[in-house]
């Protein structure tokens, strides 16, 4: 049977998100393959609300496992995209700003129903920085687990074909954590926050724990919204959420049917 995690030939790209699933990813394509080729690039790409546990978890799989990360983000002027590193790396949402100030005319921030900004900052910007590399056709590694294969889909872009090979592995969350567990480090982030901190396709019980663990971060979101005269979700506004939190006592985190728990899955891995 052959091996899951064998890379294809040509130009393969390997995205991470910052997320356990896609370090895992990493990890077995470096140890079935011994390492890497040359014509295969690791990409992360910053929105620039990812939070600092993210930050240092993509930092320290590249360090711990010799391989060249490419930090990437968004920029409006061309060619749109800027490549860091983890002591220059935007934390005060700038490629986020850029993106909105230079995508819509009027400001039109990203929705549950238009989710634009994975497409631009993250999609795009490592597509452009590919086109910069020469490269005109590649292999998009994507994280998706064994458990989860109806987020599996062919891709709609012709430069590239996607591949999956933790799906084709049977890979479950459980094999995910139990990796994780016997590392010698791991992603430090308070659980289901996720990596981009104030994400709109996350549930309302998670935003207001998010809210109360670290305000001064929610409050980016709700300025954002406050500056454009723009929602992110059509139910809620971040202000009107904060405002909600402040005023209660802490036992809605207690009831579990008090805050909504259902989110629109946000772009984790």
């Amino acid at each position: 049977m052959a091996n899951p995690y064998a890379l294809p030939d040509g130009n393969v790209l390997i995205s991470v998100s910052g997320g356990r699933t896609s370090g895992y990813m990493l990890y077995k394509i470096l140890e079935a393959n011994d390492g890497l080729r040359d014509d295969v690039l690791v990409a992360f790409a910053n929105t620039g609300r990812e939070m600092q546990g993210t930050i240092d978890f993509v930092r320290e799989m590249g360090s711990r496992w010799g391989v060249h990360i490419h930090w990437l983000e968004y920029r409006k002027d061309k060619p749109k995209f800027e490549e860091v590193g983890h002591n220059s790396v935007s934390m005060d949402g700038r490629p986020f700003m850029e993106m909105v100030e230079s995508t819509s005319s009027n400001n039109f921030l990203p929705n549950q129903n238009m989710r634009y900004c994975t497409q631009e900052l993250k999609v795009k910007t490592i597509k452009r920085f590919l086109v910069a590399n020469k490269w005109k056709r590649w292999t998009n590694t994507v994280g998706i687990r064994g458990d989860e294969l109806r987020r599996t889909k062919p891709s709609k872009d012709k430069r590239w074909v996607n591949w999956y090979p933790l799906a084709q592995a049977g890979v479950t969350v459980s094999d995910v954590n139990d990796f994780w567990k016997v590392q010698s480090f791991d992603l430090q982030i308070m659980k289901g926050s996720g990596n981009c901190d104030g994400c709109f396709l996350k549930s309302e019980a998670t935003l207001a724990a998010m809210m109360r663990e670290y305000p001064e971060r929610m409050q980016w979101w709700a300025d954002m919204e406050q500056k454009t005269g723009g929602k992110f979700h059509k139910t809620r506004t971040y202000k009107g959420l904060a405002d909600f939190v402040d005023r209660q006592s802490d036992w809605i985190f207690d009831d579990v049917s008090y805050l909504c728990q259902a989110d629109d899955g946000e772009c984790t891995g």
